[in-house]
């Protein structure tokens, strides 16, 4: 089976930003295959379909990826989306710890993207969208590990970028800044707390979930994916919602010790 329609593939799509952004490339034309590491429990629906992976698995990429190409004979846009939350300071968490959370974040974007690139260079086109957040250029004070992890993904994405672009395919970043999702309750959190960080991590906890509670609707992080996979001149970065904006502003204009001084207001750290 070969479809005319582009074909996107969207990891860690049965909830969220994930979510929100199948249904809207699905509006936007697109064959849509989401994915999660359990799908047993999602509505299948007209266009969209759904399959299991672990983006942690070789295996299990590469069977994804065979199988889109089996049945829709392209693959157009992935939208790298699946990751793991962190909190906790950095000391409290293990090496262990902090490489599994690499391994969704980072190895789970290299592996996915190593898969689908032959495809997409055979076609002379493709996109592929990789879902940062504002954490990935600025500090996250009890967030090291998963601010780390999207630092590690805005290099990557823009050096690949430049080594692609040439065959057709474009790298793009998409940044959100805090957005209203579950992802909260889910962060991992740190494997060997300190009694010397308890105040301050709780502190930073409260300070979290004030941030989640009034943070964008994932429609909106959605819309800018969409932008991102049909624009006729892609930018390497989409910043969503206007708190991203924002942020992604000061960040390059404001001095370095006032930055640095908000960023600790932010999270109400002394000193």
């Amino acid at each position: 089976m070969r479809t005319a329609r582009p074909v996107a593939v969207v990891t860690g799509a049965s909830s969220g930003i994930g979510k929100a952004a199948a249904l809207a490339l699905l509006e936007a034309g697109f064959e849509v295959v989401g994915t999660s590491r359990n799908t047993s429990g999602v509505t299948q629906r007209d266009g969209l379909t759904f399959l299991d992976l672990d983006v942690a698995s070789d295996q299990s990429v590469t069977t994804v990826v065979q199988r889109v190409i089996e049945r829709f004979g392209r693959l157009d846009v992935l939208v790298n989306n699946a990751g793991v939350g962190s909190a906790g300071a950095a000391e409290e968490s293990s090496v262990a710890q902090a490489q599994s959370v690499f391994d969704v974040n980072v190895f789970g974007v290299i592996r996915m993207t190593k898969a689908v690139l032959p495809h997409m260079r055979a076609q002379g086109g493709g996109r592929i969208i990789n879902i940062s957040s504002v954490l990935g250029f600025i500090p996250a004070p009890y967030m090291a590990i998963y601010a780390a992890s999207k630092h590690a993904m805005e290099g990557y994405s823009e050096s690949l970028d430049h080594e692609v672009r040439e065959h057709g395919v474009r790298v793009l970043l998409v940044e959100p800044a805090y957005t209203n999702t579950a992802f909260e309750g889910n962060a991992v959190r740190a494997d060997t707390p300190l009694p010397i960080y308890a105040q301050q991590r709780h502190i930073f906890d409260d300070v979290l979930a004030a941030a989640m509670k009034n943070g964008d609707a994932p429609a909106i992080v959605a819309k800018v994916i969409a932008a991102a996979a049909t624009d006729p001149k892609p930018k390497v970065r989409y910043t969503a919602g206007s708190t991203a904006g924002r942020v992604s502003t000061l960040r390059r204009i404001a001095p370095t010790r006032a930055f640095d001084r908000q960023i600790r207001k932010l999270n109400r750290l002394a000193g």
